[in-house]
């Protein structure tokens, strides 16, 4: 790979192309090689009327991508964090993170409303979170892009007045701003973020990970990894709207048998993963699939 220009595999969507052209940028620059886009369409992209709740989200925005890199067609994927399936296909290793942006969530109402009614979001984390400060909402699904949804809200399609969208995909498709709506950034206490949201997943073949990983966020890459523990840890049999998000000193957890949470952490929990989801999530009550690392 050394001295080669680098084929990155990303979505079409205008969101993922902004964030893949950032991994280019920083891989360019710190590699010193040349970097081509290759542009896909996935599963999920194709069936628009899917339900992803009732379909299983997880892996029908990367299953393309991941083909790409096993059939040699590229080099690198790049994938919202948030998107990857907690097993991954054999022969492929996440090779690291862009540096994280503001991976906080942001209510989206129509202006005028003050206590949103109808709430669209297919995201039962979402759903169950934004229920503790709205529980007399009713919910509906909505998919598209980002742009889309803001539309859709803006003009109160299907009787929806609010739903949920990541801060860092707004900033990086530099929306400030929409006619219509008004944005609210809602803290971890109040929501905590997916696990891997905001962070920027550059995926690769196995043993092409730790070359590119030195052009990357190690301090990212720790606490994706983490949080990542945790949803392979749950995985196992239960399927639950759970969310982790992990910063220096502070796991924010969600479950739906325990509500969000706010639990202490200490350097050396980042060195052993999967040790620290088993023993914070056996403290919790939840043992569901979890093994020892």
């Amino acid at each position: 790979m050394p001295g080669k220009k680098l084929i990155l595999a990303t979505r079409r969507s205008p969101l993922a192309l902004a964030q893949a052209r950032l991994a280019a940028t920083r891989l360019r620059e710190r590699l010193g090689v040349e970097t081509e886009l290759l542009p896909l369409v996935t599963t999920g992209d194709r069936q628009t009327e899917w339900s992803l709740e009732k379909r299983g989200g997880k892996g029908l925005f990367t299953g393309e991508l991941e083909q790409a890199l096993l059939r040699g067609a590229a080099d690198a994927a790049v994938h919202s964090a948030k998107d990857l399936p907690g097993d991954m296909a054999d022969g492929l290793a996440l090779a690291g993170c862009l540096p994280r942006e503001d991976p906080r969530d942001m209510l989206v109402v129509r202006a005028g409303v003050t206590q949103p009614a109808r709430i669209a979001t297919g995201s039962p984390r979402r759903r169950l979170q934004i229920g503790l400060l709205f529980p007399a909402a009713t919910f509906t699904e909505i998919r598209g892009n980002v742009d889309t949804r803001l539309r859709k809200i803006a003009a109160g399609e299907d009787g929806a007045d609010a739903t949920l969208l990541a801060a860092a995909g707004l900033r990086r498709l530099g929306i400030a701003e929409w006619p219509g709506v008004t944005l609210r950034a809602l803290d971890c206490e109040h929501m905590v973020p997916a696990t891997g949201q905001a962070a920027i997943a550059v995926q690769c073949r196995a043993a092409e990970a730790a070359h590119l990983a030195g052009a990357l966020d190690a301090e990212t890459a720790r606490r994706v990894a983490l949080e990542r523990a945790f949803q392979t840890a749950l995985g196992g049999g239960c399927h639950t709207a759970a969310a982790a998000h992990a910063t220096a000193g502070v796991l924010w957890f969600f479950h739906e048998t325990t509500g969000p949470r706010r639990l202490p952490l200490a350097p050396a929990d980042f060195d052993h993963p999967a040790a620290t989801a088993h023993r914070l999530l056996r403290e919790l009550g939840l043992e569901c699939g979890v093994e020892r690392e």
